[in-house]
């Protein structure tokens, strides 16, 4: 593994002074900047409109660490899984996911996840490290092409439900939104992006104190504390009052309306009891309910509840005016749904 120091950890003013430093002009590092930002250059030769002197000093004195997407797989359904690999042999999971209006990347944030959610693959492999910016901002651009080359559109979405807790890794993962929001960068705008969070409640604070733009969505799956405390451990040491207000905060500093993730299982939270807790809940901010269906991980603890149900949910919520929608699993076929991904491959 190269021990030169990746060139993207540099901002355009650090690029800038390395090049007066060589004696160069400071308008090669804007140069520089664009080719790693704005065309996702994958090494110095790309940089065309750079001497090739300057290409080689640059090799020189850095690296640029890219992701390789190491296998793809397609679903019958157009869905895309990507393992991805890392510049130091680790590996994470990135998914295109397409409908008839638009295509989403689903990203990973971490190598593994430091929480211990019971029902998803990935709390099975232990955190290894978090993903730095660019990795995360190479994953997206990695969709963005599968999107323009297999569904013939530019990437319309990006959510933030891959592998890892995007929270506990919160100042890389928002210096990557940073990148792809710039129009310096993607340029996509940040109501296109839902980061997904299982519920930190200082680091939801936080998000509202430094005002970002994007939407936030809460893996919730049950508002009563023993329930969820069941199914994710880590909810003893954040429990729903404390991510009850820490959303209220949220709410009164962005004004943005919440989405909460649930998925109903039989025998955990598919009785009248779990919907009345989850309605309670919902009304303290605008929000709404996505209800996912749940995809088996191998073991059978967890079973998808009765059709009945769900819909019993659904009658329930919209009686107290709570926006609800079915989302239905996509590429199943190939692990690539969510609470799937667990570099199978």
């Amino acid at each position: 593994m190269d021990s030169k120091k990746d060139i993207r950890a540099l901002t355009k003013d650090q690029l800038r002074e390395f090049f007066q430093k060589q004696g160069d002009k400071a308008f090669r590092g804007n140069q520089v900047y664009e080719w790693l930002w704005q065309k996702s250059a994958h090494s110095f030769e790309d940089m065309t409109n750079i001497s090739l002197k300057t290409r080689a000093m640059l090799k020189q004195n850095f690296v640029i660490n890219h992701i390789s997407v190491d296998t793809m797989q397609r679903s019958f359904d157009g869905t895309i899984k990507n393992a991805v690999k890392l510049y130091d042999g680790l590996v994470v999971e990135s998914v295109l996911i397409p409908t008839e209006s638009r295509t989403t990347a689903c990203v990973s944030s971490q190598v593994g996840c430091s929480l211990d959610c019971k029902f998803c693959a990935t709390a099975r492999l232990k955190r290894m490290r978090n993903l730095n910016p660019d990795e995360i901002y190479d994953q997206v651009v990695a969709i963005d092409n599968e999107s323009r080359l297999y569904h013939d559109r530019p990437l319309s979405n990006i959510v933030f439900m891959g592998m890892g807790e995007p929270l506990m890794n919160y100042n890389n993962v928002l210096k990557a939104i940073d990148k792809i929001t710039s129009k310096e960068g993607l340029g996509m705008s940040p109501k296109r992006i839902t980061l997904s969070t299982s519920g930190v409640p200082k680091m939801i604070r936080k998000m509202a104190d430094d005002e970002v733009k994007f939407n936030l969505a809460v893996s919730l799956h049950s508002a009563r504390d023993e329930v969820r405390t069941q199914i994710m451990p880590f909810n003893a040491t954040f429990p729903l009052n404390d991510l009850r207000s820490s959303l209220e905060y949220w709410y009164s500093k962005t004004k943005k309306r919440i989405t909460y993730e649930y998925v109903v299982w039989q025998g955990i939270n598919d009785q009248k009891e779990d919907i009345d807790a989850l309605i309670q809940f919902c009304k303290f901010a605008p929000s709404k309910v996505n209800l996912i269906e749940y995809n088996p991980i191998d073991d059978g603890e967890f079973q998808q509840a009765d059709e009945s149900a769900v819909q019993e949910y659904i009658r329930e919520l919209e009686r107290h005016n709570i926006v609800v929608t079915v989302r239905r699993s996509r590429g199943k076929d190939i692990d690539a749904a969510c609470g799937q991904l667990a570099n199978k491959s």
